[in-house]
């Protein structure tokens, strides 16, 4: 019998239908045809980044997320993407002298700890549990009381991603195709801008407790390489004077003014809410409905069921017992050459709850061809159903 052909459910990458080529030309073109912007966008840029671009996202940004006091360009500096900037975040204000653990939610991105760990922070690691509505603040609330108890304090300074903010839409099906221009909850750095006080009251020090992590590689290209950090202006100051920033000047320079140009014209609203949005919507619920079908009736689970909204790439499915996630993911590469995410794979370095993801897999609907979506998830019954066979005829 042939081998079926490949079905990589862990690849976290956009299909390669989605990615807006054309409008990236068409901002490449406009940005080098004007002597003003093609000047500055190749030479070396200003240690915060492109001040046009600056400007642009901090006009977005306060549109998207309908803020009462709009966000300042001063608030803003361009980075190179979120994962090169949690490299400058950790340069900047983490020292492993001074800091003693980080706090990471599980499960989380499983290529973000080694950037902790080039940063010597091997062992430092913690995780935070989800729940039911997310993250398990009470959890957090009780591991970071414990932590002031065992001198020296560590800071306390915390980073999010908002990556996926712009691309959410209904948990049910709706008559028309989605289109949320709105984002759905506010990000820990609004809350903070006015959090007892606000980050400027008299006696703050100016820093904030909080910095969102931004980049388009979600929704323009990967392969921009472009992003950006919001948070106090003092703070946002003190990241763009990260030596690597300093000496070179801000990354993504040229890409910048593509990315103004993007925004300016409304081009990346429209990329986003008329193609992404409704796209992801579809493979979202086509996955969906082939895991009702074909999983569920096995006794596999979806955690978190109950929300409203969904967004992302990806969906988190609970396996029945006995199974565990790494034997049905090698089961899974080698009888049905199907890739999936075992949950072990995104747990928090080092940090001992890791176990509590034996039984989880991530199945991702973003990258491979829309069609073969609901083949992967019947490849992964047929794994799931045989293993649970043997395991019936050992009883």
């Amino acid at each position: 019998m042939p081998q079926k052909s490949l079905i990589n459910l862990l690849r976290g990458w956009p299909n390669h239908s989605l990615l807006p080529a054309t409008q990236i030309k068409a901002a490449a073109v406009a940005a080098l045809s004007d002597a003003s912007v093609s000047t500055p966008a190749l030479l070396y840029g200003p240690d915060p980044g492109y001040e046009p671009l600056r400007e642009s996202i901090a006009r977005w940004l306060s549109r998207f997320y309908q803020l009462e006091a709009a966000v300042g360009a001063k608030r803003i500096c361009i980075t190179g993407g979120a994962s090169q900037n949690l490299a400058c975040l950790l340069q900047v204000f983490s020292d492993p002298l001074y800091t003693r653990n980080i706090w990471l939610v599980s499960p989380t991105y499983f290529r973000v700890c080694p950037i902790f760990h080039d940063n010597a922070f091997q062992g430092r690691l913690r995780s935070v549990p989800e729940d039911e509505q997310g993250i398990n603040i009470d959890f957090l609330k009780q591991q970071l009381r414990e932590a002031d108890q065992k001198p020296p304090i560590g800071n306390e300074q915390g980073q999010a991603h908002d990556v996926y903010d712009q691309l959410q839409w209904p948990v049910r099906q709706p008559q028309s195709p989605p289109m949320l221009q709105h984002a759905i909850l506010p990000r820990v750095v609004d809350i903070d801008r006015g959090f007892e006080g606000g980050t400027e009251r008299r006696g703050a020090d100016g820093f904030g407790n909080a910095v969102s992590n931004g980049t388009f590689s979600k929704i323009a290209a990967p392969g921009t390489r472009c992003g950006w950090a919001e948070g106090t202006e003092r703070f946002t100051h003190a990241l763009s004077q990260c030596g690597s920033s300093a000496s070179g000047g801000a990354p993504s320079q040229m890409t910048s003014t593509f990315m103004t140009h993007l925004l300016d014209t409304g081009e990346l609203d429209r990329h986003i809410y008329t193609t992404l949005q409704p796209c992801y919507a579809r493979r979202y619920y086509s996955l969906m409905e082939a895991i009702e079908q074909h999983l569920l009736p096995l006794g596999v689970t979806l955690p978190q069921g109950d929300r409203e909204v969904v967004g992302g790439y990806f969906v988190w499915i609970a396996l029945p017992e006995p199974l565990l996630a790494n034997d049905v993911a090698q089961q899974a590469r080698e009888g049905e050459n199907l890739i999936i995410g075992e949950g072990p794979l995104f747990a928090v370095a080092g940090d001992e709850r890791s176990k509590d993801l034996e039984r989880q897999v991530r199945v991702c609907f973003s990258w491979e061809e829309e069609e073969k979506l609901a083949e992967g998830i019947a490849r992964l019954a047929t794994v799931i159903d045989g293993m649970q066979t043997e395991l019936s005829k050992g009883d």
